[in-house]
Order: structure tokens, then sequence, then C-alpha cells
């Protein structure tokens, strides 16, 4: 019976060649789209489950409210991890990471005898990091020394490597030097993340216990304030974390009441899965670029999507050339075949195609996957197939998609009566054209949709691209400084930087714009008291800062040499205070710090508000200090008015070889780094744009099998159209109309579903553009000129047929 079966279904494929490829094809090309998709977001939910009791990990994170700001960090205060492994029995370990990165230290020049380089993400760990999480050992030993000793290093294998090639590297000793000082430290391991992917990215781990930054780290007991560090517990199996965190409001008023009061804060502990961390997103600091649950969630529904337009491409074409088989159905029933023979048959011959089509979208995967990985900006490897749960998908593709697109055909074929269908005359209840111009109409709902969301997404990244942020961007060169020795020399270069013809003006700071602003200071006026200061991020510059970035001063004055205790603040800051910027200038501002000493500084101007920070979130307050210490500041910022800038930064590299000989010449322009504020965004257009265009070849596909059949099935009446006169055109024409129909119809329903779904979107940013009809417009015009353009060859080659072989029968 199986054999018979088999027997039938390829008989019938490759009888019918042409429906055969486009249904081979479409249903291989939506495999293809939906299982790297899903492969996607299986790898992205994968990281952090390798560590050992991986499930038993937790993240402490911190919701922050200041005088009205509210805050969501994902670190913690210092002494909140140890004090919780104290107080509360079910955890059993914790462990803190301090990244340096995100205090202004980028890169570390590493030295190993005459090997020399920068290299980044540097982390300060406590040393039971490691008994925390799961890294496996190249070498060394996996214990509780291996951090245990003062100024101990762990490395990352792809770092040891540069430094040491393939020999083992324990007991090394290596200098790093960076804007935390200059030492010596003691290789104790080198590590890999062959286990796992980690939403901990580090590729050097030095034990806290080395001095400086880290021994602060280890000595601080702010409760309230300071909140950098990355902190993790971990529970004892069959430990509740919801519970634990029911205990932590007690336990944070027990340790932490007189300084929150103090700083009037308000401060709310959370425990975070370990296995959760990569794929949620909303913190103001993170360790790695985390990816938007929402984003996982669209692409998912893109995959079913595609799939869905792959199965309506069979189903169409199935029901279409019903007519075709149903003297077979009716001779089949009358031999003796049921009803549940007939659906088993061609149930069979759609799983058929279905495991075709899978068989072939795995070659065509490994094919496209150097671009898929590029548009998705990961490593998706084909050697996934050796993982069990890809097979599992795989036979639910073939599965799902055999079901959902023979269902059906399958049932509708099955149910025509065998008399009248050997009479030629056979009906259903169900119109097989009512059913096709239903799933067309539903595809290109699907296809619309999709194409609004690139529409509206561009328009929101040309929107942010353009936008006034407030300072200029353009033209600007960033300049970074890594080490005590080359800060040393920041003056000289600066001051020889400005001699050149094409360079307009150079400044210092601590920060530069678009960079994670990480120190903020509570402010408040005479009489007030920290308890109810208004908290303001706040960065160290010289008195070229605001003329170099093209920062606008609405009142007062800029900063001037020696302006000591000087400050400018923005609007924000300006009412937020409750002073009018016309008189703020000779404001003096006080700060305290729980029982430190009161310190004050004097506001010398207001600086019209600008976006130093993305635009996912308005504007806070924010602060400019005056700091004469010329040793003070890591960065450079450069403007030039230059038109050759091959020409100008091989000027600016010649004064870089005089004033700072052996260090690599690295340079960034700021309008690139305003832009890697949206790198999600780009990413998120790049993958929406790449399977928007898949899904609408696919339906291209199975527009264009179904416009072949109509004009096939409507020979007859073209060519007596074609012999009573009728144009080209004309005949085009009529053949066109009924899909520019359905097209349109699937227009209207698609464009509220778009304008939701691309409103939700929108609501990430604090800036936006708004929603405008044109949108759905064009949106709907690609739509119908897509669909034209695909049926349209089938209509003009029937147009132009001789009518004399259609009527010759006649």
């Amino acid at each position: 019976m199986i054999r018979s079966y088999l027997k039938t279904a390829l008989r019938f494929l490759l009888k019918n060649k042409t429906f055969s490829f486009i249904n081979i094809i479409g249903l291989a090309t939506g495999t293809l789209c939906c299982l790297y998709i899903l492969l996607y977001v299986q790898d992205q939910y994968s990281y952090d489950k390798h560590h050992k009791a991986a499930n038993d990990i937790y993240r402490i994170t911190s919701s922050l409210q200041i005088t009205g700001d509210k805050h969501n960090n994902s670190t913690a205060s210092p002494p909140i991890a140890p004090a919780i492994k104290r107080d509360f029995p079910e955890v059993v370990q914790f462990t803190r990471l301090i990244p340096t990165g995100l205090l202004g230290n980028s890169k570390n020049l590493l030295k190993y005898k005459e090997k020399s380089f920068y290299e980044k993400d540097l982390v300060y760990v406590d040393s039971t990091f490691f008994d925390v999480f799961s890294y496996h050992f190249v070498y060394g030993k996996n214990t509780s020394s291996v951090l245990a000793q003062p100024y101990s290093i762990v490395l990352l294998k792809s770092v040891a490597d540069k430094l040491f090639g393939n020999t083992d590297p324990v007991g090394k000793v290596i200098t790093i030097d960076n804007g935390f000082g200059k030492h010596d430290f003691n290789v104790t391991a080198v590590v890999d993340e062959s286990l796992g992917k980690t939403s901990i990215t580090a590729n050097i781990f030095v034990t806290m216990r080395s001095g400086g930054f880290g021994q602060f780290v280890l000595d601080n007991t702010a409760w309230a304030g300071y909140n950098l560090a990355c902190s993790y517990i971990k529970l004892r199996p069959g430990a509740s974390a919801t519970a634990l965190e029911k205990k932590l409001p007690d336990f944070l008023n027990k340790h932490g009441a007189q300084q929150l009061k103090a700083l009037g804060m308000t401060k709310v502990l959370h425990l975070q899965p370990i296995t959760s961390v990569h794929t949620t997103s909303g913190y103001e600091v993170e360790l790695s670029k985390t990816v938007s649950p929402s984003l996982l969630y669209i692409l998912a529904l893109i995959a079913v999507m595609i799939q869905f337009i792959a199965c309506i491409n069979f189903m169409n074409l199935s029901t279409a050339r019903a007519s075709k088989r149903a003297k077979e159905v009716g001779v089949r029933k009358v031999v003796g075949a049921g009803r549940a023979d007939l659906i088993r048959q061609f149930l069979g011959e759609s799983f058929l195609l279905s495991l075709i089509g899978v068989i072939l979208a795995i070659p065509l995967l490994y094919l496209a996957l150097p671009y898929l990985n590029q548009v998705t900006h990961t490593d998706i490897r084909i050697s996934f197939l050796n993982h069990y749960s890809i097979w599992l998908i795989l036979i639910a593709v073939v599965f799902v998609t055999g079901v959902v697109a023979g269902s059906y055909p399958a049932f509708y074929l099955s149910a025509f009566e065998a008399i009248k269908v050997m009479k030629g005359n056979f009906t259903s209840q169900i119109s097989a054209s009512g059913i096709r111009r239903s799933l067309v109409v539903f595809q290109f709902v699907l296809s619309i949709v999709l194409i609004t969301g690139i529409i509206v997404i561009y328009s929101q990244l040309n929107y942010i691209k353009n936008k006034d942020l407030g300072f200029d961007k353009s033209q600007r060169l960033i300049f970074s400084f890594y080490t005590g020795d080359t800060q040393q020399k920041m003056s000289a270069f600066a001051n020889d930087l400005q001699q050149l013809s094409d360079v307009k003006a150079v400044s210092r700071s601590n920060n530069y714009l678009s960079q994670f602003v990480g120190r903020d200071h509570g402010v408040y006026l005479a009489g007030g008291n920290g308890a109810n200061a208004i908290d303001a991020q706040n960065m160290d510059t010289d008195e070229k800062f605001v003329k170099t970035n093209g920062i606008k001063i609405i009142s007062g004055r800029d900063f001037r040499v020696k302006d000591t205790l000087k400050t400018l603040i923005n609007e924000t800051l300006c009412k937020r205070l409750g002073l009018d910027p016309a008189k703020a200038p000779g404001t003096r501002l006080y700060s305290q710090y729980l029982n430190g000493p009161v310190s004050y500084v004097d506001v010398i101007g207001v600086m019209k508000d600008f976006n130093y920070n993305s635009l996912h979130g308005e504007v806070r307050p924010f602060m400019l200090f005056y700091n004469g210490d010329p040793n003070a500041f890591s960065f450079i910022t450069v403007a030039t008015d230059s038109k050759d800038y091959k020409t100008t930064l091989g000027r600016i590299e010649s004064v870089w070889q005089k004033d700072l000989p052996g260090v690599p010449f690295e340079y960034s322009f700021l309008d690139e780094e305003v832009q890697k504020q949206y790198e999600a965004e780009i990413s998120l257009s790049q993958i929406i744009n790449s399977f928007t265009i898949m899904a609408i070849l696919i339906s291209c596909l199975g527009l264009f099998g179904l416009a072949a059949f109509s004009a096939e099935q409507r020979q007859k009446e073209i060519g007596i159209r074609k012999v009573l006169g009728a144009s080209v055109a004309g005949v085009v024409g009529l053949l066109s109309k009924e899909f520019v129909k359905l097209v349109g119809i699937s227009f209207f329903i698609a464009t509220p579903v778009a304008w939701w779904a691309m409103s939700k979107w929108l609501q990430a940013f604090a800036y936006k553009i708004t929603i405008s009809w044109w949108m759905f417009a064009i949106a709907g015009a690609l739509s119908i000129l897509i669909a034209l353009v695909t049926v349209s060859f089938q209509a003009i080659k029937a147009a132009l047929a001789n009518p004399v072989r259609s009527l010759r029968s006649e």
C-alpha cells in the first residue's frame, strides 16, 4: 500500500514538473529561513546554560529612585553580595565582577618580554568567581586558589595565544598598564569558552586583591551608592529564589536604611536568573550586548510567517490542480478506496514534498550561512546538526509543514463524490477558489506587514541619524589614551594638533559624547540636603570642550582656564532645581555623600539640552565640571573642517608618532560612535529586510503558479476574446485584475495590524517618528507592483498565444 502511494506521488510530481518545482523550491526556501531563525533564537536562549548548577545562579539587580529619577541597574553596591552570603544559609557562594571598561578604562596594554599589544575587557573578580561560573581550563586547574593570591590573573585563551603562543603560560609574569596604573601579574590559568556562550564578556580576569580599584571594592561599605559591582549568588539545590527575594527588603533596611535615607534614595533588590541575562533588555549597564526578547518574538513570528507563506503556496497550487486529479479520485473510489485511504495518500504526498524541501534546505542553509550570520551578527555553525534538538526541530518542521500544507488538499479531494466526478460534475461544500483567494489574501497581509515594518524602522533610523542632538557630531575625531604614560603626553599632543591648519578645536575630557556616563552626583541648592538632591550625571572637561563639540550655551559663559570649582549645567537640571535659566549663572550648588564633607561648585552657565546618550531615553540632569589637571583625562576630541580626511589623518598621525612614539595610532569618528548606540535597531532592520525579501520571493512563486493555472483554465475564454477583437492589454488586465483586487483587500487588513505592531516597537524610543499614512501607501503600492510584475508574465504569455490552438477542438 505504502509503495503504491509512493509510486503515485512520484509519478504525479514528475508529470507536473512546474508545479513540483515551485512547491519544492518554495518549501525549501521557506524552511531554510524558518530553520535559520529558529536556530538563531535557540542560540540566543542558550547563553549561560552550560554553567554547573546554572538554574541556581542569580544576578543581583537594583531598581533605584532618587528624587523622582528612576534607574534600573544590572549592578549592585559592593557589600551587598557578600552580606547576602553571610545572612542567608540558602546561599552557598557569591562572586562580584567589576568591568573596567565601564569605568573609562576601555583598553589595557599587555606586555611580556618583547611582545606588547592593547586588549579590552579586563575585569576585577572575587577569588570565588570560578566556583560560581564554569569555564574550560586549558592550562592550570580550577581550584579555589586560582585567584586567591594578590596580583594573580587568568587569561582567556585568545589573549594567552597572542602573548605566549601554544605554550603553557602558568607561572609566568606579565605587565599590564592601564588607567589604574602599571603592575605585574602572575598568570595562574588559561580558560576558554568552549563549554558554551556566556553573557559575561571578559578577556582578562584579575583578582580583586590587586590593590587600586580592586581593593577599593573589597573595602567599600556603601549600601546605597557605588552601584558598580556585577554581583552573583549561587543557591543551594532546591532553594527558592522567589522566597529569598522577598526577604531582601528587610535585609537592605537592616544594613543600609540610614545611608539610603541620607541620599534620599529608594532601592529594591531583585534576583535575575543567570540564564535570562542575555535575553533581557532595559538595564542601564550590561557586561555584553543583550538581545531584546521582543526581537526574538518578532523573529520567531517571522519564521512562522515565512513557513506559512510556503505552506500557502503548496495549498493553493494543490487545490488549483484538484480538477486534474478529480477523475483519479473517482476511479480510486469506484475500485474500493475509502476516504481515509485517499487522505493518507494526499497527506503522504504532502509529507514527501515537505521532506524533500527540508532535505534541500539543509545544503542551501550551509551555503547561505556566512551571509545569514553576517546579517544577524552571530556565529551559528553547521555543526549544529550534531545536536539532537536540531533534529527535533527538523522533524517538527516536516510534520507541521506536511499537515498544514496537505490538510486541505487531502480533505477536499477525498470528499469528491465518485459518481459526480466520473460524470465530470463535482463540487464541494467549500469553494476551492474561495479558499485560494483567502490564502492569497493572508499571504499578502503578512508581506505587507513586513514591508511596512521595514519602512517604519528605516524611517526611525533615518530620524535618529539626522536629528539635532544638541551637539555637532560631524567631522569629530576621538582619540583614546589608555595608560598613565600616554595620558601624561596628552597635553603635548593636544597643543601640537592645534597648530594644524585643518583642525578647528581640540579638547580633553574623561568621557566623550555618546559614551556611557557612569558618574553621577546629587546636587542641591542652599538650604537643601542630600535627601532632596537632584541626581545629575557629569563629566570632567577642559575649557575647550563646549566649543569643540558645538554645544550651545543659552545663558552665562563657557569655561575659562583655571575655572576652579565651576560647572555648566543643562536646561533639564536647571528646571529640576527650580531655577530660571537666565538667572542661574552665579548660583552655588552643594553636594554631600552620606556623612562626608559638603562640597560646592558655582554655576557659570546653562547649556541647551543635548542628547549625550542615546535617543532611547529622555535627556537627564547633566553637568560639566572644569578640571585643570592635565593628567585627569582619557580622551581627546578633535573638530576639523577638512575635505580631505586622508591628508588630515596623515598629518595627525605624524604628530602622534612624534609625541607618542611606539604607541599604536588609533582613532574613531564621533558620528560612528553615536551610531553604535543603535546597533540593535540596525541589526533588526537588516534581519527583517533580508527575510522580508525571502517572504516576498516565496509569495511571488506561489502567485506565479496560480497565474499560470488561471491562464491555463481560461485558455478558451482568452481565445474567444481575441477572436472577437480583444487587445493584448485588455487580456492582461482581465487576468491581473483578480489578483490586484486580492492584494488590495490584503492592504486594508494589514494596515491596522502593521500600525499596532510598529507603534509597540517605537515605544522603546523617547524620541521617535510619527507613523504616517504614506508608509502604508508605499507598502501597498509595492505589494500591488510586485503582484502585477509576477502575474503579468503569465498574463502576457497567454494574451500573445495563438487563439487557433485553444479553439481548434471546438
